[in-house]
């Protein structure tokens, strides 16, 4: 009995392992191909509104293979193979995601869209099937600090893909090829590669190990009718219409950097890899302050400075700036994504979770395009010259501005719907005041100015 308990736990930990594989090859795949699709696009000469649109689209219909997912998972209940299906589908579209565009480039960017729609929901196929399997090989308290450790594995390779592409593409046109688009015919093959790879670490989960979970038979209408869904329906509207604040600027940044700055690949790779070295400093903290504190608090602190972030545009242009900025932005969100993903688990019941994860997402998708179109439209009609109370700014475009609104609106809604729902778990209580000095980055410097006044006291 004790041997078969063995091999079952010593099983569940080397899925758990594949687990961490696979998130270390995927986030190759996002830091080296995922990220630098918004580049491409440019490379095509495609317009602010079909890069609006490139961000837009593909998480909307994404989200509608999720719902498509949960139906599937519902009839066919083997997770690993839905799971398997769409890694080995996204591995293999890599190509014509890269050659398509480049065969017919008089509508390349309308082809990158829709092969970027397909690709995406082959991805998102995946997602209710995989976090039901993985939860499943977590205990309940466990999970920050496991998701944590995931993320921080993924921003490592993250970093170093972004790193590497930059370098890449950076290359290619230092040496003035004659196909600029070479180096993204680099960067996307590794990507395709990595995916192979992650597909790999996939195969390794024992589904068998992991909880067995019935996806309940109820509509998704009925499920958000559910007994205990009242604090998960409250947090839906903050994170959905946080989303739409988040996008109004989020898709725009690389027309800025590219475009409006003159920033080369490699000084705009350098500005996304110090958010991805802000989340990897800081996951592991934010992880222990997820189980020991609760999600709510981790949504309530990085919720009320994530509005801060994009308003730092319109102070300066310099690269040393934007690239702290983006530091601290990766600081932020790697709490704040740790909350949102982690209240999911925690607010519905087992047999629900992949169909939480599904509506969640469906709700992120929708806010995700409302945002995306705002921004596309504030982009024509905001103005790049600012004046106020005797005081003239002028920025390099108008999208400075528009990052400004998205921060004003973030604050807004931070501040009216945060108080809305609240903890679904029994954690520890604490203080703002004492959880502002928890807080990743604050608390080691604490630590670090503590040690200092003791030993001088001494």
């Amino acid at each position: 009995m004790n041997e078969t308990a063995d091999k079952q736990s010593h099983a569940r930990e080397q899925s758990r392992h594949a687990g961490l594989r696979d998130g270390a090859f995927y986030a190759a795949v996002q830091g080296g191909g995922e990220n630098y699709l918004s580049a491409f696009a440019l490379l095509l000469h495609a317009t602010p509104f079909q890069i609006g649109l490139l961000s837009a689209l593909p998480q909307l219909v994404g989200t509608w293979a999720q719902l498509f997912s949960v139906k599937v998972l519902n009839r066919v209940r083997h997770r690993k193979t839905i799971i398997l299906a769409g890694a080995c589908s996204q591995t293999l579209f890599w190509l014509p995601l890269l050659a398509l565009p480049l065969l017919f480039p008089a509508h390349g960017a309308w082809i990158l869209i829709a092969c970027a729609m397909t690709y995406f929901a082959m991805g998102h196929f995946i997602v209710p099937a995989w976090n039901s399997l993985i939860t499943g090989l977590l205990e309940p308290n466990e999970r920050g600090a496991y998701f944590a450790r995931r993320a921080k594995i993924m921003a490592i390779t993250n970093f170093s893909a972004l790193c590497l592409a930059g370098l890449i593409l950076q290359s290619v046109q230092t040496l003035d090829i004659p196909w600029p688009w070479a180096g993204f015919a680099l960067i996307f093959l590794l990507a395709a590669a990595a995916r192979a790879g992650s597909t790999l670490a996939l195969t390794h989960i024992d589904e068998s190990t992991a909880s067995a979970t019935r996806e309940a038979e109820v509509h998704l209408l009925d499920f958000l009718r559910h007994e205990r869904s009242v604090n998960f329906k409250r947090f839906l509207w903050f994170s959905g219409l946080m989303h739409v604040c988040v996008l109004i600027a989020g898709p725009y940044f690389v027309i800025y950097m590219i475009r409006d700055l003159h920033f080369t690949y490699l000084e705009y790779g350098t500005w996304l890899a110090a958010g991805v070295l802000g989340q990897f400093l800081t996951l592991k903290p934010w992880g222990l302050i997820s189980d020991r504190y609760g999600n709510k608090k981790l949504m309530v602190v990085t919720g009320l400075a994530v509005p801060v972030l994009p308003m730092l545009y319109l102070l300066s242009t310099d690269l040393p700036f934007l690239v702290l900025v983006n530091f601290l932005g990766g600081v932020v969100w790697a709490g704040l994504a740790l909350g949102l993903q982690n209240y999911v688990f925690d607010a519905v019941h087992a047999e629900d979770r992949a169909k939480g994860v599904a509506v969640w997402h469906t709700i992120n998708a929708l806010g995700w395009f409302i945002g995306a179109m705002m921004g596309g439209w504030l982009a024509t009609v905001a103005p790049a010259d600012l004046r106020w109370a005797g005081l003239n700014l002028h920025l390099a475009s108008n999208l400075p501005v528009v990052f400004f609104l998205s921060g004003l609106l973030r604050l807004m809604v931070s501040v009216t719907l945060l108080r809305t729902f609240g903890e679904t778990r029994a954690v520890e209580t604490i203080s703002h005041r004492q959880l502002l000095v928890e807080l990743p980055l604050v608390k080691p410097i604490n630590r670090a100015f503590g040690k200092r006044e003791r030993g001088g006291e001494a």
